[in-house]
């Protein structure tokens, strides 16, 4: 039972069907053709419905789905069928074959393809070489005989003409090696099948001197209607392109050319009299025949206008009619086209053979065979090439009913189920008809054509009529008088297996013969070119030899189905039953009654029954297990009976079918569908409620899973850390440990990268240390020298990054402040600091000043005088200290009373130098030590307070300028400084 495809689709296999009905049937077939499934299985053949649409699945997803699967796994394809006749090839090392049939136009040359490609993909996956050069030549000579075999017709665009049953050789690795292909070329129509020569490029067509427009060829336009299966310039190249893969030489290649050029050349000649001369009327194409033959201009002529006969000894030219000279041209264009076609099989079949094989040494060779042949015809006429495929299609559906029985009762016997004759058409009569000797059709037709003197078409009716007046499924005019659907001396009607068929006699006689003149044979025999020579072998025959009368073409025909029949048998069967839906090559419609037609002269009903004969179902007991073992709790999820065919015996009790089913040696034999569509109902519905079960299951699984991961993370993660981290407090521990007895000590350490969880406390270990650092140092320090570092300290605090030169680097001088000021000494801070400064007095004029610092008061002091103090602020009274960012040395004292003191430094050795830094770390200093606050801004320019008005102190640089001075302003005071 085919799986994985709901009911909304319908039954996957014909054999579940509830009543076995044609209705049910073609209801079944057309609801899965209108949802899009266009296969369906009858047990193990495939029912395939022409889509004539693109399909998307035939890609290399839908191989790998069904790539080594049991037919019922995956839903009814193609593929399906394909890969059980491979596994049965290499698993049990049988030959097997793929049977695809059906009418003209149902899809059976697409089927053969899609299976050869499937083969061709699931072969050779070490990719070797000379197996992929084997398997792209089996390819592509698809193509080519696809290309020479197929016609256009009024039923298909792509109608086979030829049937073809290829063998492919695989070694015992199961990987093809070489093939054989077998053809069954019925019409001989010259230059129909492949005029895609047209589209050959300019160059090409003007050496065989061919036009573009095929209008202009008689061989290839009927009733203005265009015969052509390839016809642009695309599909030229493909079929070129193949011909060079598969090994055809550019001379082959060439002559292939010609011959095709040829026959649409003679199509053009025509022929006229002039008294009692046939003539040529159209003389220049006999000379484009002579050059593409590689011939002489008059020998060709010769032979199209006279045959050369031989009577004892005398050998004369007797000249033809117009009528007999025209019979010739298409004589011989038929010939050279069946002549060249068999070439191409023949030259395929010798590249691609398989060659130095030794089983001994290499394996068993075993065979799959494809067989892609025309399918039943009926046509508005029909004549000797429809006789001979229907009679084609008889043996095959003979041969198919016969193995399918032979395949279920042998089946049976083996199981130990008792076996049930099965009524069925048995179309062995009509192959009879056609082919039992002295009786048959056949042998009517071809002792007609061995008669001495005129025989006609009439004559060989009237030897049917005679032989075969008592036969039940023949009839003719003249055996039915009041039938007026047959016309006298010309129909006879068979009764086939797929319907009656109405046969015109016309023609039949002629196509039965050899009717190829001999002249023809030995013109093309003495062409210079070989390839076209050795086409034609018996062409060197002298004038005058005498010879066997050859076979005809019913006797041949027969002979090839009777040993295609032998070989199709001895192989195990595979089969691929094609339906047209329409004639109007429709996606979407599917005319009930023309499936109808092809459903019945299939056989499929048959088919059905036979698979039906009494169980509708069977299985292995494990595979029945596997799919069934949780509807009992006996199975599931594994049994502990016996075997596993008493685990299937008491999953049926248990579920009340034992009735319904037998017992066989290794499989279970169901017989009603609707026992099995139970089980699959319970099946369903266990399957739910064990994947709910899982899906809890499962997740619970996961979370535990992942609880377990993230615990494991979070212990690996804690153990991580603290090797982290105690791997930098040792490695800190390590650099750091002798820094007490560095000479700097430790500050030249680098510390070690943290881990980023130890960065907070990193910075807390640097400071910690810094701290340690800096007490190391101070607490060797004077208390001068601790005073002058707190002092820098300070300093560095309020004006790092703000001033350029702070004069941390060299010692303050502590008592003498400024060593330039004149006659100043200075004690330290806690007794007094003497400045020597420019400052601005009340007239808004620079004059030099001493400032006098103590640790209570600021004194403005003349130097002129004696250092006579001239002003005293209390250090109490001063809030704040305001200085520029340059390099000046403008200093700003602010005070509560809004009187600020505006001065520039003077008088430092060296003259460069800036003691900003060392004034404002001197009184932050002192101010810290007496826990009071003292505001130090930087900023350009400076506000203050002169005399209780607002006023701004800019700082300008002047070249010219030699020293410091201040000069009015509208807003101020401007401090002129040196320039560069």
């Amino acid at each position: 039972m085919a799986e994985h495809e709901s009911l909304e689709f319908g039954k996957a296999d014909f054999v579940l069907l509830d009543n076995v009905s044609l209705e049910e049937f073609m209801a079944n077939l057309k609801h899965r053709f209108e949802k899009g499934r266009i296969y369906t299985y009858i047990g193990e053949v495939v029912v395939s419905v022409n889509p004539y649409r693109a399909m998307n699945i035939y890609g290399r997803d839908t191989i790998e789905q069904y790539k080594g699967r049991e037919l019922y796994e995956r839903p009814p394809h193609l593929f399906a069928i394909a890969d059980a006749a491979y596994k049965a090839m290499k698993r049990r090392n049988k030959d097997t074959c793929i049977v695809i049939s059906g009418e003209s136009g149902a899809g059976k040359t697409e089927a053969s393809k899609y299976i050869m490609q499937y083969i061709a993909a699931i072969t050779n996956p070490n990719q070797r070489a000379e197996v992929e050069r084997v398997k792209n030549m089996l390819l592509k000579s698809n193509c080519v005989l696809e290309a020479f075999g197929n016609a256009k017709t009024n039923r298909n665009d792509n109608s086979s003409r030829f049937g073809k049953y290829m063998d492919i050789n695989f070694d015992f690795k199961g990987d093809p090696i070489g093939g054989h292909i077998n053809n069954y070329l019925l019409e001989k129509v010259g230059g129909a099948q492949l005029m895609g020569i047209l589209g050959g490029p300019e160059s090409l067509l003007r050496s065989l001197h061919i036009q573009k427009d095929p209008t202009v060829y008689n061989y290839i336009k009927v009733g203005g209607h265009i015969k052509s299966c390839i016809n642009d310039g695309a599909d030229f190249k493909a079929v070129a392109d193949a011909m060079k893969v598969i090994g055809f030489t550019g001379d082959e290649i060439q002559t292939v050319y010609k011959i095709l050029a040829t026959i649409l050349h003679l199509g053009n000649l025509t022929f006229g009299v002039d008294g009692d001369i046939t003539l040529i009327e159209n003389s220049k194409v006999v000379s484009v025949i002579g050059d593409l033959l590689s011939t002489k201009e008059d020998n060709v002529e010769k032979a199209l206008l006279y045959r050369t006969v031989a009577t004892g000894r005398d050998v004369i030219d007797k000249q033809h009619t117009v009528q007999e000279a025209s019979y010739g041209r298409d004589a011989l264009a038929k010939a050279m086209y069946e002549r060249l076609f068999c070439w191409i099989v023949g030259r395929i079949n010798d590249i691609i053979e398989v060659k130095n094989y030794d089983a001994r040494v290499h394996g068993k060779n075993t065979v799959i065979g494809v067989l892609d042949i025309y399918g039943f015809e009926i046509f508005q006429n029909n004549s000797f090439e429809q006789f001979c495929i229907n009679y084609c299609n008889e043996k095959l559906q003979q041969l198919f009913i016969q193995l399918v029985l032979k395949q279920e009762q042998e089946e049976y016997q083996r199981e130990g189920i008792p076996w049930k004759h099965i009524d069925y058409f048995n179309n062995q009569i009509i192959v009879d008809l056609v082919e039992q000797q002295h009786k048959g059709i056949f042998s009517v037709l071809d002792e007609a054509c061995m008669n001495v003197g005129k025989v006609t078409d009439e004559v060989f009716l009237q030897g049917l009529n005679g032989k075969l007046a008592k036969h039940a499924h023949y009839t003719s005019r003249k055996l039915s008088p009041t039938d007026k659907s047959l016309e006298f001396d010309r129909d006879f009607r068979i009764k086939h297996y797929a319907g009656d068929v109405v046969y015109s006699v016309v023609g039949f006689i002629d196509k039965n013969k050899d009717t190829l003149f001999q002249d023809f044979k030995r013109l093309l025999y003495n062409s210079s070119n070989p390839v076209l020579k050795g086409m034609w072998p018996e062409g060197k025959l002298s004038i005058t030899e005498v010879t066997k009368r050859p076979l005809t073409a019913a006797t041949l025909f027969k002979n090839s189905m009777i040993s295609l029949v032998e070989n199709l048998a001895c192989k195990e069967p595979y089969y691929v039953r094609c339906i047209k839906p329409n004639d109007v090559k429709s996606p979407l419609l599917f005319e009930q009654e023309r499936c109808r037609h092809q459903v019945e002269y299939l056989g499929l009903l048959e088919n059905v029954r036979v698979r039906r004969a009494g169980f509708a179902y069977r299985q292995t007991y494990p595979r029945f297990l596997q799919r069934y073992k949780m509807i009992s709790e006996f199975t599931w999820p594994n049994h502990d009976l016996p075997s596993d065919k008493d685990a299937v015996r008491r999953l049926l009790q248990g579920c009340g079918f034992d009735h319904d089913v037998a017992y066989g040696k290794t499989k279970v034999f169901i017989r009603t569908p609707r026992t099995l569509f139970s089980l699959e109902e319970q099946r369903a519905e266990m399957v739910q409620r064990i994947v709910l079960f899982l899906q809890k299951v499962w997740r619970g699984t996961i979370a535990r899973m992942r609880y377990r991961r993230m615990r494991a993370a979070l212990v690996i993660l804690r153990a991580y850390r603290r090797y982290k981290v105690k791997s930098y407090i040792r490695e800190v521990n390590r650099r750091f440990k002798n820094v007490g007895s560095m000479k700097d000590y430790g500050r030249h350490v680098k510390w070690p990268t943290p881990p980023k969880v130890l960065r907070k406390f990193e910075e807390a270990l640097r400071s910690i240390y810094n701290r340690w650092w800096a007490w190391t140092l101070i607490k060797g320090l004077s208390p001068e020298e601790a005073l002058q570092v707190r002092a820098k300290v300070a300093s560095l605090e309020a004006l790092k990054g703000q001033r350029a030169d702070l004069g941390l680097q060299r010692a303050w001088e502590g008592g003498v402040l400024f060593a330039g000021c004149r006659h100043a000494y200075i004690s330290s801070i806690t007794n007094t600091n003497m400045l020597c400064v420019s400052q601005i007095n009340r007239f808004h004029k620079a004059e030099d000043r001493a400032v006098l610092i103590t640790d209570r008061h600021l004194y403005k002091m003349d130097p002129l005088k004696q250092y006579k103090p001239m002003k005293s602020i209390p250090l109490y009274n001063v809030t704040g200290v305001s200085v520029s960012p340059g390099k000046d040395q403008l200093v700003v004292f602010h005070t509560k009373d809004s009187r600020d003191l505006v001065v520039c430094l003077q008088g430092m050795v060296p003259s460069t130098e800036s003691r900003i830094g060392e004034l404002v770390g001197t009184l932050l200093s002192h101010f810290k030590s007496e826990k009071r606050k003292l505001q130090v801004n930087i900023s350009s320019p400076i506000q203050c307070s002169m005399n209780g008005r607002k006023c701004t102190v800019i700082v300008e640089a002047k070249i010219n300028q030699s020293q410091p001075d201040f000069t009015k302003s509208r807003s101020g005071y401007i401090l002129a400084v040196p320039g560069n």
